[in-house]
């Protein structure tokens, strides 16, 4: 059995960091899939997917993300991928979906991004280095 760790973090009533590691491919996607699906029934519509301890992303975890952002958007939300590792972001270059995803270096590049983020840390009186400093996501 492949090996995916999933862990969501939530920020205000509708925005949340899902962190994504291990392998997302034919076994895992499922997880991601159901993990994103419940994010959205529970009321979150911005979700930053942290990629950045993903070690393999096959077409079918390629797939789950591509369902999620569809997820999301049908509820005016975003799906905003955070990836600092070539080897994954090559997968995204060379399917074109760079041009269907926002990519960020950074968990607090992609919160700075985004005014409903703002809003949800200014509510915790947090900027986005600080929030992400106090669920290590630096």
């Amino acid at each position: 059995m492949q090996s995916l760790h999933l862990q969501s973090i939530p920020a205000g009533a509708d925005c949340a960091v899902l962190r994504v590691g291990g392998e997302v491919d034919v076994y895992t996607a499922p997880q991601l899939r159901e993990r994103v699906t419940s994010l959205v029934a529970n009321g979150v519509r911005r979700i930053v997917a942290d990629l950045r301890d993903v070690d393999f992303l096959d077409s079918t975890g390629l797939g789950a993300l591509v369902g999620s952002l569809k997820r999301v958007r049908e509820k005016d939300g975003s799906l905003t991928l955070v990836s600092d590792t070539g080897r994954i972001l090559q997968v995204f270059r060379i399917t074109g979906l760079v041009r269907a995803f926002e990519i960020h270096a950074s968990v607090p590049a992609a919160i700075s991004a985004d005014e409903h983020w703002k809003a949800a840390l200014a509510a915790e009186s947090l900027d986005e280095e600080e929030w992400c400093r106090k669920h290590g996501l630096l």
